[in-house]
């Protein structure tokens, strides 16, 4: 980050060419994220060379400038650069406090200090350059640690909008809340499954959704039935965790045969005891919103990091922020690596988000009054007590968010989002064809009740299940899961977390808890923890 002390752990057609040979070979059947393919594929990239730079050295080759440039020099360099750091991130240099509009691979540290005082293996290079000349700065962001977590206060903020997510409006939509057995998150955005019945429903996160201690996974709003007033939504129908990063990026995001990526999201199909009428397409504070913003990796990187973002959740409601970094990468102590899509500081040093609002749906700040904000992410976790990023020298540590690309999870999941009433209505119409044709007759929708309601089937919970579809008992025409959803992978032990927590002492972590808050005791569930692991 400064530019007179590094750091210790406690586009040519030759460039387009390099970056290519990081994409996923067209032929899957056999091959797809094998250990060979990835190891085929950065032999191949060693051949092109690659160079550390220190003492301002400016490399002659081109400098990055994408996404897809800076992620193909990380990958070349992930091992070096995690022998220094605890974990990176694409995005921006600062300098003198200041952010830049230098494109960087950011390096989170334990804590920075003089070169005076460092081996010179643990000295980060100013520079780094990858395959086919390719180039880039290195910032270094001191991530602060708070040591072993400390429980504080629920913060329960109170105002109309709030009141209204969490039951007084007669409406349920994007930042509504919604409850599952124990624990409640927030509704993210609604959609519509691209297959089999075309069912009307929401995405939220699964760990908000599962809970691998009940048989059937249903949601409700505001609360389930054992605890208040509620409604009952629907059933999770598919589900998933994490996701290979060739599969969820198009490329090999490092050299690490284990490399995935955090991919929480889940989709509730709305059960047809429940009354459409009763769903908005507007979100409170905010608006309409318009069309997904899909991140492509070729384009700048300013075209996602530096932009503004806001956000609607049932705890904290409406909050504005920034994406500070892309493709944030962090390893845990078993040496498997992940990756999260957008590290994002709420603005004027608050917090983006407080516990309850995962699943919250990010949206881009639109540029003028007349364009509408884009959904782009879903929340899925952050600071909470464990650390801060120091991002700028003189203004302290900042808390931080956690999130997952909002297109590429509809794209895994096979859902379209449903933005405006016409789309809403459309939706609707199109599911009620389909139920007619395949003779199950139409839906209900409309307040009507069925004389049984549905039970959906129970979600198995072996160690990597593959829960992207959850079985309905209603029978259905078999819907076509594309590669990647044949290829989605879950952790059991991922799941709701509960307010009181008992483990021990975790290593430093860059990614921490989820966002959801429990509504009773504790789960037997084991939180699962993606820890980065310090190097000595």
């Amino acid at each position: 980050m400064g530019d007179d002390c590094l750091a210790v752990n406690g586009s040519s057609s030759q460039n387009e060419s390099v970056c290519v040979g990081l994409q996923c070979s067209e032929s899957r059947d056999q091959l797809l994220g094998s250990s060979d393919e990835r190891a085929a594929c950065f032999i191949g990239l060693e051949k092109s060379g690659g160079v550390m730079y220190n003492d301002g050295v400016t490399p002659r080759g081109q400098q990055a400038s994408t996404l897809l440039e800076l992620m193909t020099i990380r990958a070349y360099h992930s091992k070096s650069l995690r022998q220094c750091g605890l974990g990176t991130a694409l995005g921006f240099r600062t300098r003198r406090g200041e952010l830049t509009s230098i494109p960087a691979i950011i390096v989170f540290v334990a804590r920075k200090v003089h070169t005076q005082w460092l081996h010179e293996l643990q000295v980060l290079p100013s520079s780094v350059e990858g395959p086919g000349g390719l180039w880039c700065d290195v910032d270094v962001v001191e991530f602060s640690y708070f040591g072993v977590p400390t429980m504080v206060p629920k913060k329960q903020l109170s105002s109309e909008i709030l009141d209204g997510l969490r039951g007084m409006d007669a409406t349920i939509g994007s930042g509504t809340q919604v409850a599952s057995q124990e624990t409640y998150g927030t509704l993210g955005a609604l959609v519509q499954s691209q297959t089999g019945l075309r069912q009307l429903g929401f995405i939220t996160n699964r760990h908000v959704a599962v809970d691998l201690d009940y048989p059937c996974q249903k949601m409700f709003h505001p609360l389930p039935p054992n605890l208040g007033p509620g409604v009952y939504l629907g059933a999770v129908k598919r589900a998933t965790s994490f996701v290979k990063d060739d599969l969820w990026y198009g490329i090999f995001a490092g050299m690490n045969p284990e490399t995935f990526v955090r991919a929480d999201g889940a989709f509730i199909p709305f059960s047809e005891t429940f009354d459409i009428s009763k769903v908005t397409t507007s979100i409170k504070g905010i608006g309409s919103m318009g069309d997904v913003y899909r991140v492509d990796l070729q384009s700048q990187i300013s075209s996602i990091v530096g932009r503004k973002v806001v956000k609607v959740g049932r705890s904290s409601g409406v909050t504005k922020g920034v994406i500070m970094g892309y493709a944030v990468e962090y390893n845990d102590e078993n040496g498997i690596c992940f990756l999260t899509d957008f590290l994002i500081v709420g603005e004027k040093k608050k917090n983006f988000d407080l516990e309850g609002d995962s699943g919250s749906l990010i949206l881009l700040s639109s540029e003028n009054e007349t364009e509408k904000a884009q959904p782009v992410g879903l929340i899925w976790g952050g600071t909470a007590n464990r650390g801060r990023l120091k991002l700028r020298n003189e203004h302290g540590p900042e808390n931080w968010t956690s999130g997952v690309d909002l297109g590429r999870l509809l794209d895994i999941l096979q859902l379209d989002i449903i933005t405006t009433d016409q789309n809403l209505r459309d939706a609707v119409l199109l599911q009620e064809l389909v139920a007619a044709k395949t003779r199950i007759g139409p839906c209900n929708w409309m307040g009507a009740h069925p004389e049984k309601e549905p039970t959906p089937e129970p979600i198995l919970s072996p160690p990597y299940e593959d829960l992207h579809q959850v079985p309905d008992e209603e029978a259905e025409e078999p819907e076509t899961c594309s590669p990647a959803a044949k290829d989605l992978i879950s952790y059991s032990c991922i799941g709701n977390f509960p307010l009181q927590r008992e483990d021990t002492r975790p290593p430093l972590q860059l990614a921490d808890e989820d966002l959801s808050m429990r509504l009773s005791g504790p789960s037997s569930s084991t939180a699962h923890q993606h820890l980065l692991n310090p190097k000595s």
